[in-house]
């Protein structure tokens, strides 16, 4: 029978037997149909898990901000062919802040068996090395863009922290970190803790929590570096 498998992708130049079962390959070599937000990562991807794959014997259905989602139940007829689909992000696990949640959800409504892979996830690794509560936490995407905006809502999720006891987890484009940052330091209590995880699996990985009291003395040059804010108490 065929199944949708839910595929994760290194989040980096790391080496793919540290962060990808090995088992993934048999998996891969099966399919021929795959779901992927850029078609030229994915292909990079296949490659390097397999370097005798052919790729131009793929089919490729790409899934992103620019797709028309009256489109996506398309994307799943190879299913009905017995022919099992994977769904891959540009980095990470499928699904989880990707819009891959949006195929998965169809294919429940289709009756198609899901398969979620392991694989590497910055939000929850972020997470576990964060010493913060990992019984409540949320994962609240991009803060807005306008100051205003901005230090209002960091207000309100440092709130959460302290009324909820729920760590509050975010990201921001690579290029803007060290914006967020200073938004970071200008707003939260001295007291509030901050986790920064960047560049989770690379060899350039640093992750580190202290005091906003502490991070105000002395800030690290996270920008353009994919990182992950985690603020708790």
């Amino acid at each position: 029978m065929a199944n949708l498998y839910l595929i994760p992708v290194p989040l980096g130049e790391s080496e793919l037997d540290h962060v990808i079962p090995p088992n993934h390959k048999e998996i891969i070599r099966s399919i021929s149909y795959f779901i992927v937000e850029n078609i030229r990562t994915a292909r990079r991807f296949l490659k390097k898990t397999d370097k005798d794959i052919t790729i131009n014997q793929l089919h490729f259905y790409e899934l992103n901000e620019h797709t028309d989602i009256t489109k996506i139940h398309t994307f799943l007829e190879p299913i009905g062919q017995d022919q099992s689909i994977g769904v891959m992000s540009e980095a990470g696990c499928p699904g989880v802040a990707d819009p891959g949640a949006d195929v998965v959800r169809i294919a429940h409504e289709k009756g198609i068996r899901i398969i979620p892979l392991v694989g590497p996830s910055s939000i929850l690794l972020a997470m576990m090395a964060s010493g913060m509560n990992g019984q409540n936490f949320a994962f609240n995407g991009y803060l807005p863009i306008k100051k205003d905006e901005k230090s209002r809502h960091i207000q309100f999720l440092e709130k959460r922290i302290y009324t909820e006891n729920q760590s509050q987890l975010f990201i921001e484009a690579p290029y803007r970190n060290m914006q967020l940052l200073d938004d970071l330091l200008a707003n939260c209590q001295p007291r509030t803790r901050l986790c920064i995880a960047c560049d989770i699996t690379l060899e350039t990985e640093f992750i580190k929590t202290l005091p906003v009291s502490e991070w105000r003395k002395s800030k690290p040059d996270i920008q353009k570096r994919p990182a992950i804010f985690v603020l708790g108490k």
